[in-house]
This record gives structure tokens, sequence and C-alpha cells, in this order.
């Protein structure tokens, strides 16, 4: 017999008494469970290892449901997630469980003029009282005028301040299980907003410069921190071997480019040696072939410079629903990985941005590289113009 491509497909009758592990390993057997399976395995048995820096970068509405106080928190404190990049609305719902309100369970199909007469929020099928919203906005307009955040900052130090408070919040009111930003302040997790005005919390913040507040949130800091931490990933953990950089997705979006675009800011823009991701792991429902992938396929990724060419085989996508996936992701790699000690990257983010600014500074081309360019102006004289490597840039 001719040697097969892979596995058996050996069907069994499911059990009763199946576990999670025994549904992924033997009954994901083809398409999309399939991927999933794939996925499982890949972290469980190379991803979740010690010496991988592991960024999680996280979209949709994915909180609301619950899936940030159940699901990645836990992963935090395992160790599992090293640094988050989040769109600024799933770390605001999350706070609602922080600050100890309710949301509910509901009916996508229900009457929306109805919901706003009665003053109930709608997120498809999860519901919530209009106030949940005032009196989280007031919590954080509140927090916000504390001294520590009068003053310019980037998103990881913005939050790690903005956990600290609702962690003392979350002890007084007795919530049993922390939400994202709590557990993150908690174990040194950096967390990152690709857009920080595009949230209710964003919102407040705008609120308050109204009123002469001066912080400043600078997402110059966050690109450079990003790849600072993308850069540090590569540092040597034993003689002769070097650490590794997983990106793990959840949706699209604009966090999903931000994550990615730690190596070509690494590569292209800072002019030192980096080889991209080496694993890339996305759970969309989106399709590559009408633009809305958000930062395309692995395979197109590694055009940029964003993954390893030579990692590609520990690239997988699944095109399902995260809300699926990522419950059953969780509990295979709880199940089978041990926890990983807490890298606090947030404590060690100064000491990496100031290597990455170093290398950077050193790998940086000197007056001797830089040839003079004429470039006519609108008189039509020559002025003598430096650029870098002989470019004719437009006036």
């Amino acid at each position: 017999m001719p040697n097969q491509p892979g596995k058996k497909i050996a069907p069994v009758p499911i059990s009763g008494e199946i576990n999670v592990v025994e549904l992924v390993d033997r009954y994901f057997s083809a398409y999309n469970s399939a991927r999933l399976r794939e996925i499982c395995h890949l972290l469980a048995r190379e991803v979740l290892q010690p010496g991988v820096t592991v960024g999680v970068s996280l979209s949709g509405a994915m909180t609301p449901a619950g899936f940030g106080v159940g699901i990645l928190a836990p992963l935090m404190r395992q160790g599992f997630v090293d640094y988050l990049i989040s769109t600024g609305a799933n770390l605001y719902h999350d706070i609602h469980y922080g600050l100890g309100f309710d949301l509910y369970s509901g009916s996508p199909f229900a009457d929306d003029v109805k919901l706003r007469q009665e003053g109930t929020i709608r997120i498809y099928d999860i519901v919530f009282g209009y106030d949940v919203l005032l009196e989280t906005d007031a919590f954080i307009r509140k927090i916000l005028q504390a001294e520590p955040f009068q003053k310019r900052m980037g998103t990881a130090e913005f939050h790690y301040l903005l956990g600290k408070y609702v962690r003392e919040v979350e002890q007084q009111v007795g919530v049993q299980h922390s939400c994202l930003l709590a557990t993150a302040y908690e174990c040194g997790v950096p967390v990152y907003t690709s857009s920080p005005g595009d949230s209710s919390i964003g919102m407040n913040v705008a609120a308050l410069s109204l009123e002469g507040s001066e912080l400043l949130i600078d997402p110059s800091i966050d690109v450079n921190e990003t790849a600072a931490i993308a850069y540090c990933s590569r540092e040597e953990i034993a003689p002769g071997v070097s650490g590794k950089s997983a990106a793990v997705i959840i949706g699209g979006g604009s966090p999903k480019n931000f994550l990615l675009q730690t190596q070509p800011q690494i590569h292209e823009v800072l002019g030192l040696e980096e080889r991209g991701h080496d694993y890339f792991v996305q759970i969309t429902d989106a399709r590559p072939d009408t633009g809305g992938l958000s930062g395309a396929t692995p395979s197109e990724a590694v055009s940029w410079g964003k993954i390893d060419p030579e990692e590609l085989p520990s690239t997988i996508v699944c095109y399902t629903d995260s809300t699926i996936a990522m419950p059953l992701i969780a509990a295979y790699v709880t199940n089978q990985c041990q926890p990983r000690s807490l890298k606090r990257l947030y404590d060690r983010r100064s000491f990496m941005l100031e290597k990455l600014r170093e290398d950077y500074l050193a790998a940086k081309p000197g007056s001797s590289d830089r040839i003079p360019v004429a470039v006519a102006d609108e008189t039509g004289e020559q002025p003598v113009a430096t650029y870098p490597c002989g470019r004719v840039i437009p006036h």
C-alpha cells in the first residue's frame, strides 16, 4: 500500500463520558474542526512552552459574553498570555464585571425600539441596563482624574493603572473572578489598545480633556513597546538556543495588524534583522478575497515579513466562530499544559525598549551612508538635499 498523506480516520461511536481532549482528538477530524484540533495541538505541544513569548489580539464583542473573565483571565494566570492587544470596547465591557454589574442572556430578535424605551442595551443576544454604561463611565472618569494619570503615557501604562483601581473595587464589592484589566495588573501582563480613541474608555478620556485633563495617550509609545517585546522575545534562553514569538489572533481588525506589524517595524522601519513571528494562529470567520480578513492569510503575511517563511507549517487559520473556539481551546490547553512562570513583561518594558533603542541607533546608517541628491524646488533651483540610500523624494 502506498504511503498515506495523513492519519487514518477511524470513527467510533461517541460516549457520554467523553472529555474535551478526547472530543477534539477523536472527533475533530476534518474541515474547520480539524484546523481547530491542529491549533490545540500546536499550542499545547509547541507554543505554550517555556521560551515562547505569546501575544494575543482580541477583537469582536468577546468580553460582554464573559470570555474575558471566563477564558482569557484564567489563561493569563497560568502564564499562557504574555501580552494582549485588544479593542478598547472589549476592555470597557469587561470592566462591567469587575465593578459587579450584571449582564444577561437575551434574544437576538428583541424589539430594539422597546428596549431603548426601557433603557436596555443589546449586543446581539446579550442585554444589560443603560445604567451599567453610565455607572461604568462615571467610574472611569473619576479614576482618570487621579494624579498618576495626569501625564503622557502609552496604553500599557494606562491600562495597568486602570486595572489597579478596578482590582481595588473588585475586592471592595467581593467580586470573586477578576476581569481582564485587574488580572493583567496582578500578573504583569501589558495590555495595549491599537485604537485608543475608538471605545467608551477613549470617549471618557476625550471628555476629560475638555476639562483640562493632562492625560495624553501616545500611540507611538505602544508601537515601540510592542516592537521591543517581539524583538526581545528572541533573546537567548539557553546556550545557542533563542526564544520564539507567537501571535494568537482572536478575530481580526486593528488588534491583529497591530500585533503582526511588530515585525515590519523591526526590520523595515528600524532596519534590524528579524525573521517574523515563529507561530501564527487565528480564529476568524472573515474571508481574504473580499478584503475583510484584516491582515490576510499567513502566507500573505510572509510577504510583509510578519511571519517567518520557514515557520509556515506552524501557521494555522480556523474559520469558525470565536465564541465556539475559545472555550474549547482554553479547556484543551489547560488540561494538557503545565502553567508557565509569569514573564511579567509589563515590569520589563523599560529594559526591552532600551535594548531596542540601543540596537536601532547602533544599526542606523551614519552620515557616510547618506548620498546627496539634487532635488529641484518650485523655483527650478537645484538645492542639494541629503536622503538615505540615494532615493529621490518628491519636493
